[in-house]
C-alpha cells in the first residue's frame, strides 16, 4: 500500500545518482577537481604565439550577432602563461576574434577559413588558450569592432585557435 512513497524514494535516488561531477565539455564550466589546460594539437601548432590569457572584459557593443555582417572584435586579455612566442607573462594584449558571436568551432567560413577552437562564448574572467598571429592587420582585411581604439599601444593579435581553459 505504500507504493507511491516507494516510487518517490526510487526517483529521488536516481536523481541524486545522476547529479555526479563527471567530465564536462570544454567551455561548459569548471569543476574544482578537473583541470582543463585548453591544450590540443591545433592550439599547439597554429600561429606563431601561444598563450593562456584571462579575458579582462567584453565591452558593450563589441560582440553582436549579424548573420550578414562578418567582423572581428578586439578583446582585452591579461596573459597568465606563455607557451611560445615573444609575449610576457602579465602583459595586457588585445586580440581580434572573427565573428565572436559564434562558437569558435563554427566561426570559419568562406571569407576566413583558418580559425577555430572549442570555446563556445566569450565571458569576462574566463581563461582562453590561444594560438595567435602577432599582427591582425597582416592577416585580416575585413571590418573590425575595436572598443579600445586610441586607448591601446602595441599590436592587435589575430586569434587563429581559441580553446576554453581553467
Amino acid at each position: 500500500m505504500h507504493r507511491p512513497a516507494c516510487w518517490i524514494l526510487i526517483a529521488s535516488s536516481l536523481l541524486v545518482a545522476g547529479c555526479g561531477t563527471g567530465p564536462r565539455p570544454a567551455g561548459a564550466g569548471n569543476t574544482a577537481n578537473a583541470r582543463n589546460a585548453g591544450e590540443d594539437e591545433r592550439v599547439k601548432s597554429l600561429g606563431t604565439v601561444e598563450v593562456t590569457a584571462r579575458l579582462v572584459e567584453v565591452r558593450e557593443g563589441a560582440i553582436f550577432e549579424r548573420d550578414l555582417y562578418h567582423y572581428a572584435a578586439i578583446l582585452k586579455y591579461e596573459v597568465v602563461a606563455v607557451h611560445r612566442g615573444p609575449v610576457e607573462k602579465g602583459a595586457t594584449i588585445y586580440v581580434g576574434h572573427y565573428d565572436p558571436w559564434k562558437p569558435r568551432s563554427e566561426a570559419a567560413d568562406k571569407q576566413v577559413k583558418d580559425v577555430g577552437g572549442n570555446l563556445r562564448r566569450f565571458e569576462a574572467g574566463h581563461l582562453h588558450r590561444m594560438a595567435l598571429e602577432p599582427s591582425l592587420d597582416e592577416v585580416y582585411l575585413g571590418p573590425i569592432v575595436d572598443k579600445y581604439f586610441g586607448k591601446q599601444s602595441g599590436p592587435a593579435y589575430w586569434a587563429v585557435w581559441t580553446n576554453a581553459a581553467d
